[in-house]
């Protein structure tokens, strides 16, 4: 269910709430009424039958007229308006700040992840791109593993039916992580940014093969945008690097095979749980951990693990704090994206994934002080606002 239905269901359980609340309140009323000529009754029974029936019809006059009175006095009134007011300053201010925490921490944490990522490839030159994915996904690991047994949160038992239907989908992953890591190193922020576009290109090409699904006339033209600020980035980038691009261009395919892929196992994936489901963090958990074992393989394979021991940035405690930072930061975006997701809805959730695009790529221009020409500005900025055009076209089909 998506996050749009599940707000459908809340107020619908409001409006229902409040009907019922109404519907009580009548019957409250009217019983008060009611026990009140029950009374009256009774006591004609007992030895008043020689009052009129003008005289009765009187009283149950009066009664109702100052019941009545009673349910509009002011102070009646000003007690119920305190009460509803006090009850929706209170759940107002909850809805509003709700989104707006979460909505900010997933943009830091975005951010944050990948300067610290370029940080620890380019400032401290770690040419252990493989290495730098093994350590994050090893703390991302413990993390996950950790809250799972102090039950913080729902993580699914892993068994090896679940293991081997999710094997394909972590091969894709692993090297979406290590072609990432290799095209920061040699790209800059703003450009990695802009290239990341062509991710969605390929991922509506495959959707319309593979699953039959058309996209609307804006969404092409987006995605015609994007290619144009693709090229004139590239052919305007200062700091060109024919290694880092085809990296890049490798992570956007593996990026867009893991986006089709998981939603093919998925479902296989759900059938191979005890419970019959699969939530967010026991994917978090099964991508991690089961890239550990293909991240040692290549270390070994590539002799990376010999430069790790050997390289003197390793040994430097800033180091570590950095490396740790962003593979805590890594686990953050994971979970800050299902916290913000759950309190708005997936348009917004989209929206400001893609104008978080803008600040990435100004701090990353600005801190690693990027050679730029006027031209690779324009393209730059052509290919942010391409971006944000492409997930309103998405979201308004």
């Amino acid at each position: 269910m998506t996050s749009e239905s599940q707000l459908d269901v809340v107020n619908g359980h409001g409006r229902e709430e409040s009907e019922l609340s109404r519907l009580n309140g009548e019957a409250a009323s009217g019983e008060s009424v009611n026990a009140a000529y029950t009374v009256l009754n009774d006591t004609r029974k007992q030895g008043n039958g020689s009052i009129s029936n003008t005289v009765t019809n009187a009283e149950r006059r009066t009664f109702t007229d100052r019941f009545s009175r009673w349910k509009r006095s002011p102070d009646h009134d000003s007690f119920n308006l305190l009460v509803d007011g006090n009850e929706k300053r209170l759940h107002g201010s909850g809805r509003q700040s709700g989104p707006l925490f979460s909505g900010t921490a997933y943009c830091i944490s975005s951010c944050s992840m990948i300067l610290l990522n370029k940080i620890v490839l380019s400032s401290y030159n770690f040419n252990a791109g493989i290495s730098l994915m093994f350590y994050q996904n090893l703390i991302s690991t413990v993390v996950v593993v950790a809250l799972g047994l102090c039950r913080a949160v729902s993580v699914e038992k892993l068994n090896w039916k679940l293991i081997r239907v999710w094997l394909p989908v972590n091969v894709i992953f692993t090297g979406m992580l290590v072609s990432g890591m290799y095209s920061l190193k040699y790209i800059n922020i703003a450009m990695v940014t802009i290239l990341k576009n062509m991710t969605n290109i390929l991922t509506a090409i495959g959707e319309l093969y593979i699953f039959r699904k058309h996209q609307n006339q804006k969404v092409w033209t987006a995605m015609f945008l994007m290619i144009i600020s693709a090229v004139s980035g590239g052919i305007t980038d200062l700091s060109f690097d024919a290694v880092g691009y085809a990296w890049q261009i490798m992570n956007c395919v593996l990026t867009a095979s893991y986006s089709l892929t998981l939603r093919r196992v998925m479902d296989e994936a759900k059938k191979s749980t005890k419970s019959g489901s699969l939530n967010e963090v026991s994917m978090v958990l099964l991508n991690n951990l089961l890239s550990l074992p293909f991240a040692i393989f290549l270390i070994i394979l590539l002799g990376e693990w010999e430069y790790v021991i050997n390289v003197e940035v390793t040994k430097l405690p800033m180091f570590w704090v950095v490396a740790t930072a962003s593979g805590l930061l890594g686990l953050a975006i994971s979970f800050t994206s299902m916290w913000f997701l759950n309190q708005t809805s997936p348009t917004t959730y989209s929206l400001v994934g893609s104008l978080n695009k803008i600040p990435i790529s100004v701090a990353g221009l600005v801190l690693f002080k990027v050679p730029l020409s006027l031209p690779n500005c324009f393209s730059i900025l052509f290919g942010l606002f391409a971006g944000i055009f492409f997930a309103r076209a998405k979201l308004s089909r």
